[in-house]
């Protein structure tokens, strides 16, 4: 056997979560790799080096955890294949900071299901056979950890349609997966090197959080960057010529359309709506009501970023 087995029926939600810290799961490898839109590697490498918990609680997370019983209900349906829970953490054992918590899985076949959920503005992403890239690299984790030779992944596209995909063990792909897992966990995790930011919101929150407050009236000597400044002037310009470039053509098609409220053809659907906003007049608040303003006004910390040339 090439994995060990961890129970984890009986564990408290929280022991669960600290379990998990002990090594890569199927979630962290499309952030350490950079095509998952929600997380980077910056945010991965703090979660596996403190004893922060950070459990993500929104409204998308809780609607996945719930539907995942409907999903798997739903590729049975669609394949006549059953599955069932594993109840058990997989912990590769050549390299133990690999460990997979798997949805299902498929009774009788060597087999596994990831089960997802995603809204209509994602299914593009699923079209024509094709799987998200972070998806495809967590299945294939999934199967090195758990030694099975296929993983099916299904999908609940809310309000539009249930999409199931079948991938199949590839030595390439896998040993792939293993080299940057280990890479990552010891150059990094290992060693407590934080990896280098990749320009995401997952790692500027991750900077702020580290560093929330500017020691007043300090300053250091700024060394080693007047390369990467240089680019930075030269990706700003750009952007200006790109931000324009797209305003002209918004702006061609605004008069074009007039005083008509939407327009569309064969591949867009264009709306230029009425939209009302009401906003509160601060200034007139505290001339006017400044006890009232005084009350109700709430101040917070934070840190502006700014380059300015000299």
């Amino acid at each position: 056997m090439c994995y060990e087995k961890i129970p984890t029926k009986n564990l408290s939600h929280e022991n669960w979560l600290r379990l998990r810290k002990t090594g890569l799961g199927g979630s962290d490898i499309g952030a350490i790799c950079g095509v998952n839109k929600y997380n980077s590697p910056v945010k991965i490498y703090q979660d596996k080096t403190t004893d922060i918990i950070n459990e993500v609680n929104t409204e998308t997370t809780r609607i996945g955890h719930d539907l995942e019983d409907y999903c798997a209900r739903r590729f049975t349906e669609e394949t006549g294949l059953k599955v069932r829970k594993s109840n058990y953490m997989y912990r590769s054992k050549e390299h133990p900071f690999m460990i997979a918590d798997v949805d299902r899985l498929v009774i009788g076949e060597d087999a596994g299901l990831e089960c997802k959920t995603t809204n209509i503005l994602n299914a593009s992403e699923w079209k024509n056979g094709q799987i998200p890239v972070s998806y495809v690299m967590q299945c294939y984790h999934y199967m090195y950890c758990t030694g099975r030779k296929t993983w099916y992944i299904a999908c609940v596209i809310l309000g539009k349609e249930f999409v199931y995909r079948k991938l199949t063990w590839d030595d390439e792909i896998i040993n792939n997966i293993i080299s940057i897992e280990s890479d990552f966990w010891n150059n990094y995790v290992s060693k407590r090197v934080m990896p280098n930011p990749d320009g995401s919101k997952s790692s500027e929150r991750i900077i702020q959080s580290m560093f929330p407050v500017a020691q007043s009236n300090t300053t250091v000597k700024l060394m080693g960057f007047d390369e990467q400044l240089t680019k930075r002037d030269s990706i700003i310009t750009e952007i200006f010529e790109l931000e324009q470039e797209k305003k002209r053509i918004e702006q061609e098609i605004q008069l074009f359309m007039k005083d008509i409220e939407s327009a569309e053809n064969d591949s867009y659907k264009i709306k230029w709506s009425n939209v009302e906003t009401v906003r509160l007049d601060t200034q007139k608040l505290r001339k006017e009501l400044p006890d009232v303003f005084e009350k109700y006004s709430k101040k917070t910390t934070s840190r502006r970023f700014q380059i300015k040339p000299i």
